[in-house]
Formats: C-alpha cells, sequence, structure tokens
C-alpha cells in the first residue's frame, strides 16, 4: 500500500503526503505521482524545517540509516537524505511507479548513492524493512489498522537510541476564504466534516483495524518508547498563487468533488461544480483569493 496519497487531510506523502477519498487499490500511481510530488514540493521548507530539527533530538553523524515508510515520490526521503549527510535514506512504498519517482528524484539531486527504494506492502513488510537509526512515517501509520501493533513493530526495527517520526494530525488543507461568492459560506469546513465521516469508515475497513483514540504520544509510549517532543511546522502560501499551486488545489477540488459528492448537499456540488469550471470567473481557475495553508504536526519518540 503506497502511503502517500494526495490528501484533504494532511501529504506528503510525504508526503505530501496524506490522503483523500477514494479507493486506494485502484488508483493510477503514475498519473497521480507528479501531483504528489508537487504537493510535497510547496510542502518542502515545513518538512526541511522538520528535519533539521530532527538533527537537534538525533546525533546526526551517528545516524546511519534511515527509513520513510509511505515514501511515495520521496521528496521527503531526499530532504532527510539531506539533514542527515552521513546516512543512507531509504524510500520504502507499496507503489513500484511511486519508488521510480523517488529514484529519479534522487539521480537528480546528487543523492543517488546515499538514496535506496524497497518495495513492500504495509504493515506486512514492517519485520523486513531491517535496524534503522529514524524511522519517519508521514501520513502512513493511519493506513494500518492497529497502529499500536505497527508502532510494535517500528520500535522492534530501532536502533538502541533511535528515533521514530510520526507526522499525524495538523490542520486540514485551506484555499478559500470564508465567503467565496458562490453558495453557502463555510464551505471548506462542510467539506472537512464529510471527509472526516470518510475517513472514520476507511479506518474501520481497514485489516485489523482497532478503534484507538489519535492520542500519538500514548500510542508511542505503549510501545515502549520514550515520547521525545511534538511540534508544528505551517505550510503558508499566500495569494496571489503560482500556477503550479493553482493546478494543485483543482485537482485537490476535483478529488473532493469525486470522493464525497454522495456525502454533500445539493447546493455544495453545485459551489463545487462552479468552482472546478474553467468558464465561470469564480472557479478555481481564475480566483485571486486563492491561497494553499496547511500545518503538518510531527510526533517523536525514542527507544531507550
Amino acid at each position: 500500500m503506497s502511503q502517500h496519497h494526495a490528501s484533504h487531510h494532511g501529504h506528503q506523502h510525504g508526503t505530501g503526503h496524506g490522503h483523500g477519498p477514494h479507493d486506494h487499490t485502484h488508483l493510477d500511481w503514475s498519473e497521480m505521482a507528479p501531483l504528489l510530488e508537487r504537493q510535497a514540493e510547496i510542502a518542502s521548507p515545513a518538512y526541511a524545517a522538520a528535519a533539521a530539527w530532527l538533527g537537534t533530538l538525533a546525533p546526526v553523524q551517528g545516524v546511519r540509516r534511515i527509513l520513510d515508510v509511505g515514501s511515495g515520490p520521496g521528496v521527503v526521503t531526499g530532504l532527510l537524505a539531506e539533514a542527515f549527510p552521513a546516512a543512507e535514506a531509504v524510500a520504502v512504498d507499496g507503489s513500484p511507479e511511486l519508488l521510480a519517482r523517488a529514484r529519479a528524484r534522487a539521480d537528480a539531486r546528487g543523492l543517488g548513492t546515499r538514496v535506496s527504494t524497497l518495495h513492500t506492502e504495509l504493515p506486512e513488510g514492517i519485520g523486513t524493512l531491517g535496524q534503522a537509526d529514524l524511522v519517519w512515517a508521514g501520513n502512513s501509520l493511519h493506513h494500518m489498522g492497529d497502529q499500536s501493533a505497527a508502532l510494535a513493530e517500528f520500535a522492534g526495527i530501532l536502533n538502541p537510541g533511535g528515533l521514530i517520526v510520526l507526522v499525524e494530525g495538523g490542520l486540514p488543507r485551506r484555499h478559500l476564504p470564508q465567503n467565496i461568492g458562490i453558495g453557502r459560506p463555510g464551505l471548506e469546513a462542510r467539506l472537512d466534516a464529510a471527509h472526516a465521516d470518510w475517513f472514520g469508515e476507511m479506518r474501520a475497513e481497514l485489516p485489523d483495524s482497532k478503534d484507538e483514540p489519535d492520542d500519538w504520544r500514548a500510542l508511542l509510549a505503549g510501545a515502549g518508547l520514550t515520547p521525545a517532543g511534538t511540534r508544528t511546522f505551517l505550510v503558508d502560501v499566500p495569494a496571489p498563487v503560482s500556477p503550479a499551486v493553482r493546478e494543485l488545489a483543482i485537482a485537490h477540488y476535483e478529488r473532493l468533488r469525486d470522493g464525497l459528492a454522495a456525502r454533500l448537499d445539493a447546493d455544495d456540488k453545485e459551489t463545487l461544480d462552479r468552482l472546478l469550471d474553467p468558464a465561470d470567473a469564480l472557479s478555481l481557475h481564475h480566483r485571486t483569493d486563492l491561497f494553499h495553508l496547511t500545518a503538518h504536526t510531527v510526533h517523536t519518540a525514542r527507544k531507550g
């Protein structure tokens, strides 16, 4: 399973990493890959700041092997490799297409010898990943039904003193002001509510699904790890946005319309149709008030 789904909820990812309302098994990753990559690139300053912070929690020269679990196209894998120059960084994902992007990306950034890729399904394959000094799981743990069991397995592959890093939660993406001049104000809040319902159902349908509170610190402690700090990193791209950011917002809303249509009232569906109609002057294609704002929360814990 590939963890970095272009996401209403979170990324990226890695990446940009996050997820959206669709059936993962039928995703065309070669089609999704550029979008996932762009999403993670836009969040790169936040992820680079997070990686620099990790360097204050783990000895930079002592980190020799990093696992980026659910790496997607490898944007964060590269950032981690740059932040920990003595390490081999391994992009771990269930999508060969995305791992090929990760490989090409590492080569293009001159990191080819220090970034490798590993194709495996998770959580089944955790035990095959080998030992690591740092495990980064960016919006991937919530795709594993039994999160406590997965964390216990990750703890098992951490070297003594090693660090596990979860990117979970934060704040949902915002692209539009409260009143957009179409439909009822507050569209994004209602989309969030519909997405939360979808997300709960997605979690409930996962194999071995356990209904656990999202108390990440408690879950990490329950895996025998010592919580080492939590910080949130902001992705803030104000209006006016670049064409790349606009294109990402349009794709995001297309996925929401396709994935949440059955959960929305007729007015909100009509609003989404207008937002996605290039001929409409108030559409996402033409709006001057479009922005990109979100926050990624990073939870850390140490072994021993």
